[in-house]
């Protein structure tokens, strides 16, 4: 179980990883020593799975996003596992996630312009048959922060 101070670490870490431990211990009330202990603990009981960096799209010259909503009529086990292979294979494709309703799956595409989404396209038809395939422009990010709250733990 984790307590408060856990918690608050959690916060600082998912707002930026690379804050020095000191500048953490002072932030929760706790030695360094103590601090780093925590963080280890977190870690090692699988509170926090990695520390990425997050780059820029802009400079990575990816900067639209496109949803995509996938309807099939094929609900088998080997048609999962070679969708699942398909978007695997498409770094592009940067989540993919099951859902209940009538749209079967929705992914988040990052492209570095519009045009790019039928290359993926093509490649995605080319190794699974879907019912229904619509993509959506992004035209504003209003929030994307990749952190997860902390207060039901």
């Amino acid at each position: 179980m984790i307590d408060d101070r856990d918690r608050k670490l959690l916060a600082l870490l998912q707002e930026d990883a690379e804050l020095p431990v000191n500048d953490m211990a002072e932030r929760v009330a706790l030695s360094v020593s103590a601090c780093w202990r925590r963080i280890r603990r977190l870690t090692s009981d699988g509170y926090i799975l990695r520390r990425v960096a997050i780059l820029d799209r802009r400079k990575m010259q990816v900067p639209t996003t496109m949803y995509v909503t996938i309807r099939t009529s094929d609900h088998s086990s080997n048609w999962l596992e070679n969708f699942r292979a398909a978007v695997a294979d498409v770094p592009e494709i940067v989540e993919t996630y099951r859902l209940t309703g009538n749209i079967d799956y929705l992914l988040k595409v990052i492209l570095p312009d519009v045009e790019h989404w039928d290359i993926i396209y093509k490649r995605l038809v080319s190794r699974v048959n879907f019912f229904d395939v619509s993509s959506y422009i992004s035209m504003e990010e209003v929030k994307s922060t990749g952190q997860i709250p902390t207060n039901f733990v």
